[in-house]
């Protein structure tokens, strides 16, 4: 395997186009989410941080970082959006979702929470694996 180097510039974009598809998605299914995790809006409308907003910019920098260098090691030539965007779901159907699923069953959440998180991370996965695949590692 040849490992291709690591472009930061499309870590840094493929990490924020991430993170905006999170908030247009979760925005979007905000409703549909408090009901999954069994919550009201009065719930958590005097509870907010910047905490979890800096733990998902670093998280998905990271994710980026590990996707590219996936994608890297498929080689010279190999680094496409097609190659990226299978990549990402591979990845996706190996560790995303099946963390998921497995975090959820053991916390007693309702199945819902899984699948909008799931989604989430799968339209993440691969936004962030098409613009890696197209900048390059």
């Amino acid at each position: 395997m040849t490992f291709a180097g690591m472009n930061y510039l499309a870590i840094l974009i493929a990490a924020a186009a991430g993170f905006a598809f999170g908030a247009v998605y979760y925005m979007s299914l905000s409703k549909q989410w408090l009901a999954a995790v069994g919550k009201t809006k009065e719930d958590i409308a005097g509870k907010r941080s910047v905490t979890p907003f800096i733990v998902s910019i670093v998280a998905l920098v990271v994710m980026a970082w590990i996707l590219a260098g996936g994608i890297g090691h498929l080689g010279p030539g190999q680094v496409t959006v097609k190659n990226g965007v299978i990549s990402a779901l591979f990845m996706w159907v190996g560790f995303v979702a099946t963390t998921v699923a497995v975090n959820n069953a053991f916390g007693g959440r309702k199945p819902m929470l899984s699948v909008i998180d799931g989604i989430h991370w799968l339209g993440v996965l691969v936004i962030q694996g098409a613009i890696i695949g197209a900048m390059g590692v």
